[in-house]
């Protein structure tokens, strides 16, 4: 297979430089915004799910403890928030954490789950954006989401790219696509750290953990960072389009992003953590 043609695939929000240009995992080929329909069934299926899920964990969003700049809530307009990922039940907690901060989230994750036969259509409906890994045209993989962000939206990724395969679930590295679509869209970042997840579901025997957690009912706790301008980061103007920035200086800017992720799931975990940007991936 010809790895630059129009064939060509790619990890998971990765630049392949020898392609010579960004190439990056294809996403959803549109987005459209949900209208009144979509956010009335956004807020019924919180409130359906969120009463589901305290039979078995118990969300709590904990507070800084920096508390003179902690943020108490997401605020408003084209937003990117960055996540941990131990889990699969992840994601629902992560929409239902954006909910109590006061915004819908609208999920970024792979087309396997995101364009289900039948859940696909409500996932499309709540506005949540899929991602192809595989497909024919990876220069247009962020048009969705920068639709979504231009559009005001705030939208929610993990940026590892996986569930953390770390024996301890401390991050991995980040891979560099919510920093790219920082860049394009000029939106900041949010990372809201978690842990508690995978005593939830765990990695192995699923269904098991799940039952058992009805009994436990275990923790799962969350916190708030600060907005990061990776444009700010780089030096490049806070509006406006701006040229592609190196990859070296995309890498550092992940980086740093990653850098406030790990310190706050240390923070809720109350150790230090193994590598301050993210333990380096399993492969």
């Amino acid at each position: 297979m010809d790895r630059c043609g129009p064939a060509a695939t790619v990890a998971f929000f990765e630049r392949d430089d020898r392609c010579g240009v960004s190439t990056l995992a294809t996403m959803a080929r549109s987005w459209k915004k949900p209208g009144l329909g979509g956010s009335l069934l956004y807020s019924v299926l919180a409130f359906i799910v969120s009463g589901v899920v305290a039979t078995f964990a118990r969300l709590e969003i904990a507070r800084s403890q920096q508390r003179t700049t902690a943020l108490r809530g997401l605020p408003p307009g084209g937003l990117i928030v960055v996540a941990n990922h131990t889990s699969i039940a992840d994601g629902v907690f992560l929409a239902l954490a954006g909910r109590q901060l006061g915004r819908p989230l609208r999920m970024v994750g792979t087309a396997g789950i995101i364009e289900a036969p039948v859940l696909g259509r409500v996932f499309r409906a709540l506005g949540f954006i899929a991602v192809h890994r595989k497909g024919p045209n990876p220069s247009e993989a962020l048009r969705p989401a920068a639709d979504a962000l231009r559009a005001g939206e705030a939208i929610a990724l993990y940026p590892e790219g996986r569930i953390t395969r770390n024996d301890r679930f401390w991050p991995e590295r980040a891979k560099t696509g919510a920093v790219r679509l920082a860049i394009e869209t000029g939106v900041p970042i949010i990372a809201l750290a978690s842990i508690g997840a995978h005593r939830v579901v765990g990695r192995r025997r699923r269904l098991l953990s799940l039952v058992t957690a009805v009994f436990r009912r275990p923790s799962v706790t969350m916190r708030l960072g600060r907005p990061f301008s990776a444009r700010a980061f780089l030096g490049l103007p806070p509006t406006g389009p701006v040229p592609d920035p190196m990859p070296a200086d995309v890498r550092a800017a992940s980086d740093e992003m990653m850098r406030q992720l790990v310190a706050l799931v240390a923070e809720l975990r109350r150790e230090s953590p193994p590598d301050p940007i993210g333990v380096p991936r399993i492969e």
